[in-house]
């Protein structure tokens, strides 16, 4: 590899050398030079090289020397040739009006002197200039004007120029099959004449036009065949043609290879800070992803490349990046976005085809057409005369006076323009503001209208509790009250109160049950209680409650069932406790002597049921419905049991606050059987 960097090195000096002897010797003759018509020749030669080492600015300065000779002279010849160089030089720095007034005066006087050699070049020119401009068609018919002579000639070096600026004008009027014909003919005279840096431009231009027609194994083959081409920027070329290499694999789904090239591609493309190459190779690799169903990495990538495509306003990768986001989109089953990336889409692509100068073939003559030049001049607007556009000084005034005049209203009527952009826009800032205070006001509005519902409720509370309070608690508390003064003053015997003492019980359980249940209903309604789940044994729970009722069962004459099984749930214990003293107090509550109360449990659906169910008097249906309301519906029980109507409504905010539900089955003059259901581990989130 060192050996060849050093020949090539070698190479380049050794030919810099020999230029600038030539140059030096050409130079020399010239200034020696005693015949003016030789001094021309020689003047050309001297031309001819300083414009093939690209030193125009020299070039023209004996451009300018020799076209005043040759003009005192009146040789014909020689100011047709250096009006075409300077022309050449004009094309070079980007002037092209000039470029094309210099190529037409030179054709025209080498027509006169019957040279179709140079004229073929003057058109190969002229075409060159058109196709850089965007005119494929006019383009088109110069060039193959000039391949006419170049092949007749068979001058290689022209016909490789002519032969690329057809096929580039084929490709820009989408006749691909054309370019691809023009650009092999390239080809094959630029390896005879080994002119590299032309070869691998007509090879990507081949790997493009090959890509275009989804033959993607040639595409791939030539585009080898420019990384295989003697080149010295060896990285810049693989920035280039790596990413496209990944782009063809891709397209037949050879993912190995795609992302090789492709990774290599963004290496070199990051490193040169080669921006379109990243872009282009962050998209393709995000399509890499999607096809591969690696939707995160995918999803980055396309971030990066649609930040970048912006920043650059690269529209053709732009369009691609939303093609891409909107398939992702789709795929994460997020339809909204993906809508919106269809509709950039769309808009960017209607934006393209309505901006896009390039002509389809359908509408454009592929082949030479003989008379193109009198079409050219008939279909031309204006003539020209010495330059100008104008047939007289008079016609110029009158457009000058009209051009100035239009000037004028297109000032008035910008300045309205701006007037109207002005007051609207001060309309719309106006009216936005208004529509935030509206908002706050809305906002501020519903806070408080929530703030006032929330101290409603609590008040309502408040009231609940005062009203049961001063009525129930106070008959149970007042009764109690009343036996224990009667004990005090002495006016019981021993026999009485024993016979007294299972009221006087009842009236306590009854007060506190009452209390139990209003505190955490209180606590319930003032939104404070927090469940602190574990696992616990029901058949444990179940025990204890039996044992504090168990007194109250005998003296009613009920008997106690239970069929419970040791088995867990999970939930905060405590509250089950409260449920399950509630429901058994509410089947002794409505009990008879002779009937049954039946505690159970079972497992179904890995959650675990448990069931109180008595012989009572049973529920009518519209009572059923006015069950675990949180309002104070309440009946007395068989001996006239006295409660407070949110025992249920309790029950029924405990069981959910631990994942589970509770319900009733109940018959008149049958019996009720209360339900409830609770998880037997952590439910998942």
């Amino acid at each position: 590899m060192r050996k060849i960097i050093i020949s090539i090195i070698l190479l380049s000096v050794f030919l810099g050398f020999s230029q600038t002897k030539e140059l030096d010797s050409l130079s020399i003759q010239l200034a020696f030079e005693t015949q003016d018509s030789l001094k021309v020749k020689t003047s050309l030669k001297l031309i001819k090289s300083l414009y093939e080492i690209n030193d125009y600015d020299r070039a023209l300065k004996y451009v300018i020397e020799s076209e005043k000779l040759s003009n005192n002279l009146n040789y014909t010849k020689g100011i047709a040739e250096t009006t075409y160089y300077k022309s050449l030089i004009y094309a070079q720095k980007g002037d092209y009006i000039n470029a094309i007034s210099g190529y037409e005066k030179s054709k025209a006087l080498f027509k006169h002197l019957k040279n179709t050699l140079w004229v073929a070049k003057v058109n190969n020119s002229i075409g060159l200039i058109e196709i850089k401009r965007g005119n494929y068609s006019k383009g088109l018919q110069f060039s193959l004007a000039a391949i006419q002579e170049l092949e007749k000639q068979n001058i290689k070096k022209d016909l490789s120029l002519a032969y690329s600026n057809l096929a580039k004008a084929y490709q820009g009027i989408n006749a691909v099959d054309r370019a691809i014909e023009f650009n092999l003919k390239a080809v094959e005279i630029q390896i005879q004449l080994n002119i590299n840096r032309e070869l691998i431009q007509s090879y990507k231009q081949l790997a493009e036009l090959y890509s275009n027609k989804n033959e993607n194994r040639k595409a791939i083959e030539y585009y080898q065949k420019v990384l295989n081409s003697k080149n010295t920027n060896i990285d810049s070329l693989q920035g280039i043609i790596y990413p496209k290499l990944g782009a063809e694999y891709l397209k037949f789904n050879d993912y190995e290879k795609a992302t090789q090239y492709l990774i290599q591609g963004l290496d070199i493309n990051r490193k040169s800070n080669n921006q379109d190459g990243i872009l282009f190779t962050l998209n393709s690799l995000g399509e890499l992803n999607l096809k591969t169903n690696r939707l995160v990495l995918a999803e980055q990538q396309l971030y990066e490349a649609g930040v970048i495509a912006k920043n650059n306003n690269n529209k053709s990768e732009l369009l691609k990046y939303y093609k891409l986001m909107m398939v992702l989109d789709s795929t994460k089953n997020k339809f909204n976005s993906a809508f919106i990336w269809q509709r950039e889409y769309y808009n960017l692509k209607r934006s393209l085809n309505n901006t896009n100068n390039i002509k389809d073939s359908d509408s454009v003559q592929l082949d030479y057409n003989p008379n193109f030049e009198k079409d050219l001049a008939n279909n031309s607007p204006t003539k020209t005369i010495n330059g100008s556009f104008y047939e007289s000084k008079e016609e110029f005034n009158k457009f000058q006076l009209i051009f100035y005049g239009l000037l004028a209203a297109l000032a008035i009527v910008s300045t309205f323009l701006i007037l109207i952009y002005l007051k609207r826009s001060s309309n719309i800032k106006y009216t936005q503001e208004l529509e935030e205070k509206n908002l706050k006001i809305e906002l501020q509005n519903e806070a408080f209208s929530e703030q006032t519902k929330h101290l409603e409720n609590v008040n309502n509370v408040k009231d609940k509790l005062f009203s049961i309070v001063s009525h129930d608690l106070k008959d149970s508390l007042s009764s109690i009250n009343g036996f224990i003064d009667l004990l005090k003053d002495g006016s019981l015997s021993r026999e009485e109160f024993d016979n007294l003492i299972p009221e006087l019980s009842e009236n306590a359980n009854n007060a506190s049950l009452l209390l139990f249940n209003l505190l955490n209903w209180s606590k319930s309604q003032m939104q404070s209680l927090e469940p602190k789940p574990t696992l616990f044994d029901i058949q444990e729970v179940f025990e204890d409650k039996i044992r504090l009722i168990e007194q109250r069962i005998e003296n009613k004459g009920i008997e106690l069932i239970d069929h419970s099984l040791r088995d867990f749930a999970y939930a905060d214990k405590s509250m089950f406790e409260i449920v399950v003293q509630n429901l058994l107090a509410n089947a002794l509550k409505f009990c008879k002597s002779g009937d049954t109360i039946t505690i159970s449990n079972h497992i179904s659906n890995g959650s675990c049921i448990i069931s109180i169910a008595d012989t009572g008097i049973g529920i009518s249906k519209q009572n059923i419905e006015k069950l675990f309301k949180n309002s104070s519906f309440t009946t007395v029980g068989t001996n006239n049991e006295k409660g407070t109507g949110l025992g249920l409504s309790i029950c029924k905010e405990l069981v959910e606050l631990n994942n589970g539900k509770i319900w009733v089955e109940s018959t008149i003059n049958v019996g009720s059987t209360f339900y409830v259901q609770l998880p037997k581990s952590r439910p998942s989130s």
